[in-house]
C-alpha cells in the first residue's frame, strides 16, 4: 500500500513546473452542480474501529515490554481506513458495515466507516512496490469498473444508514499530473480517468462523502504543478457528473509531511509549500480560482508526527524515525474536516529486499527503516518505533 509520493527527483519536479501542458477543463459558467452541500461527515458520530486493525496491534502489544504494551494498546481505541486495494478485499464490505451497524444500534449514535478505493487497472505507474491486479491492456478498466466499483457501489447501497467516507484512488491522478514522461503513466492515462470518474459517479450516494486523492506538499506543492493537478481535477469531475459529487480532497496519504514546520523549506526551498497545512490552503486556492469552490480537506497524520527526520523532501518509503501524528477527530484547522490515520500505522510501504518482486530502489534509500516486507504487509518493529515516536505522545 505504499505510494509514489514523489516519482521523479526535486530536480525534475522544479523543472516540470516551468511548462508542462495541462489537460482540459469543464466550460465556463458550468463545472458546479445542483446537489447540496453536505456537512463535515466526521462530525457527530463514533467511529468504527476495524478489528482486523486491532487483532494486528495486539499481537505486537503481545510480544513488546509491559510499558511498550500498555501504549500500543491505546492506539486500539483509534480509527484507521480499511483499505479496498483488490476485488477480492471489495467483496468484504459488507462484514464491516454489518459490524458498523450492530456498533450504531447499541449506541445510536451514527458510526462513521472510512474506505479507501484503491485498485485502478496500471495502479503505481511511476514506481512498483504498490502495483495491481488489473492491467490496462488486460480489459483492466472494464473488470474494475464491473467487478471492483460496481461490487463497491452494491454494497454501500445496502447499507444506507451508515455514513461512509470514500477516499478515491491515491496516487492515481498525481502521476499524472508529474509523470506522463513515463511509458506505463502515458498509457495509463486514459484508463486512470476514465476509472477515476466511474467511482465518483458511482460512489456518490446519499450516505457516502467522497474525497479525491490530492497527493501531498512534497509532489504537488509547486504552483505549476498545483493548477496542472486542478485541470486534472476539473476534466475528471466533469465526466463523473460535476464538481458537487465529491466533499473534497485527501492529502498526505500514505506520506510524512509534517502539518506544519519547516522541513520543506530545509529540504527543497523551491517549494512554495513547506508542510500540509500551507499545501491544502494553497491547493484551496488554486481549486477556487478554477471553479472548484468550497471544497474541504482530510489529512493523513498516521505517520507524520515527528519532522526533520528526512535527507530528500521526496523520500517516502518506510521512513526512519517517524511517529504517529494528530489522532484521528475533526480538526479545527481552516478548510480541514478531520485528520485521521489513512495509511493503516504498522503497513509497510513497500519491501526492502531487492531480491524480492515489487522491490523499489526508494525503499532501500538512506532514509527507509530495514528490514522491511512487502507494501500492505505488517511491519512490527515499524510499528512498534511510529508507537513510541508518538507526537503528541500517546
Amino acid at each position: 500500500m505504499s505510494f509514489r509520493k514523489f516519482a521523479l527527483s526535486s530536480l525534475l519536479l522544479v523543472l516540470a513546473t516551468c511548462g508542462c501542458a495541462s489537460r482540459g477543463s469543464r466550460g465556463a459558467g458550468s463545472a458546479g452542480s445542483s446537489e447540496p452541500e453536505r456537512g463535515n461527515p466526521f462530525e457527530n458520530v463514533q467511529y468504527y474501529i476495524n478489528p482486523d486493525y486491532v487483532q494486528k496491534a495486539e499481537g505486537a502489544a503481545a510480544k513488546a515490554l509491559p510499558a511498550d504494551a500498555a501504549l500500543i494498546r491505546k492506539i486500539e481505541a483509534f480509527p484507521t481506513a480499511i483499505w479496498l486495494d483488490s476485488i477480492a478485499k471489495a467483496a468484504t464490505i459488507g462484514r464491516y458495515l454489518d459490524d458498523a451497524q450492530q456498533q450504531q444500534a447499541k449506541t445510536g449514535k451514527p458510526t462513521l466507516t472510512v474506505f479507501v478505493v484503491y485498485d485502478l487497472p496500471n495502479r503505481d505507474c511511476s514506481a512498483k512496490s504498490s502495483a495491481g491486479e488489473l492491467k490496462v491492456e488486460e480489459n483492466g478498466e472494464a473488470r474494475y469498473k464491473a467487478e471492483f466499483i460496481d461490487v463497491i457501489t452494491a454494497q454501500f447501497l445496502a447499507h444506507p444508514q451508515q455514513p461512509i467516507v470514500a477516499i478515491i484512488e491515491p496516487d492515481s491522478l498525481a502521476n499524472l499530473a508529474t509523470n506522463l514522461g513515463m511509458l506505463k503513466c502515458a498509457a495509463s492515462q486514459d484508463a486512470y480517468m476514465k476509472s477515476v470518474a466511474y467511482a465518483i459517479s458511482k460512489l456518490s450516494l446519499p450516505n457516502v462523502s467522497i474525497y479525491l486523492d490530492a497527493a501531498h506538499a512534497g509532489w504537488l506543492g509547486w504552483d505549476g504543478n498545483r493548477s496542472r493537478i486542478v485541470n486534472i481535477f476539473k476534466q475528471v469531475l466533469l465526466m463523473a457528473g460535476g464538481v458537487g459529487k465529491i466533499r473534497g480532497f485527501a492529502t498526505n496519504v500514505s506520506n510524512f509531511n509534517t502539518l506544519t514546520g519547516r522541513d520543506g523549506k530545509k529540504l527543497e526551498p523551491s517549494d512554495p509549500c513547506p508542510d500540509e497545512i500551507t499545501y491544502v490552503h494553497k491547493l484551496g486556492d488554486t481549486l477556487n480560482r478554477h471553479g472548484i469552490k468550497h471544497k474541504r480537506f482530510i489529512i493523513d497524520t498516521s505517520r507524520n508526527g515527528k519532522g526533520g527526520l528526512r535527507r530528500r523532501w521526496g523520500s517516502w518509503c518506510n521512513v526512519k524515525g517517524a511517529g504517529l501524528g494528530e489522532r484521528p477527530g475533526v480538526s479545527q484547522e481552516s478548510g480541514v474536516d478531520a485528520y485521521f490515520w489513512v495509511k493503516p500505522p504498522g503497513e509497510s510501504d513497500g519491501v526492502s529486499d531487492p531480491t524480492q518482486p515489487r522491490f523499489d530502489a526508494n525503499c532501500q534509500s538512506g532514509d527507509s527503516a530495514k528490514g522491511a516486507p512487502q507494501a500492505g504487509e505488517w511491519f512490527d518493529a515499524y510499528f512498534q518505533e511510529l508507537v513510541k515516536n508518538a507526537q503528541p505522545p500517546l
